[in-house]
């Protein structure tokens, strides 16, 4: 791997920096809300068994007239207002997709963050050698960004806790801005940038 070289911020398109941060907040929120399991649900009075025969005489016990034991009154009874399944997903458009990614790339320029090396490799296949490459940053923690994973590549960091390794076409803004610091190739940083 060659030195990792922190990216000045006029390196960087001038679109980038004139994006709102309002584009970023709606993509992590579309992004959290599709993670969401949606599997909680109830069921209500006229999904619960039993309840054919009432319960008791309409008239004369002196109590509250019972028609049956599905009601939500009684153990066993239907829940009221329950959760049921329902749809998280919350549309986002794809040049909004664009400008959080863009923006949340020039964040992490500003902030000194973004580091670019030519060529992110192990060729060990060592976790000694992925966790010297790490420390070269001196960053809480980092997600790093190669063009396509080789295995030993893999291997070396994948032991490493304050890291994340991943390909290119998986690059999306909420990963970007989840780390302190981002360690990517420079043909990766190139392609994203050509694409603004």
């Amino acid at each position: 791997m060659s030195n990792a070289v922190a990216v000045k911020t006029n390196e960087l398109p001038e679109s980038f920096k004139d994006i709102n941060s309002h584009n970023l907040y709606l993509y992590v929120k579309s992004y959290l809300a599709a993670q969401r399991a949606n599997t909680a649900r109830v069921k209500n009075r006229s999904e619960v068994s039993g309840g054919g025969k009432k319960p008791k005489a309409q008239k004369g016990s002196g109590g509250a007239r019972w028609g049956s034991k599905r009601s939500p009154l009684f153990v066993g009874g239907g829940q009221v207002f329950g959760p049921t399944k329902r749809n998280y997903n919350q549309k986002i458009n794809k040049k909004q997709k664009a400008l959080a990614l863009n923006f949340a790339i020039n964040a992490h320029a500003e902030n000194g963050s973004l580091f670019v090396a030519d060529s992110i490799k192990v060729e060990s296949g060592k976790t000694k050698d992925a966790v010297s490459i790490i420390n070269q940053l001196n960053q809480r923690d980092t997600l790093i960004i190669v063009d396509s994973i080789e295995e030993k590549t893999y291997l070396a960091f994948r032991n490493v806790k304050n890291c994340y390794v991943i390909e290119k076409q998986e690059i999306n803004a909420y990963l970007i801005s989840a780390y302190h610091s981002v360690l990517v190739e420079k043909s990766v940083l190139e392609s994203l940038t050509k694409e603004a």
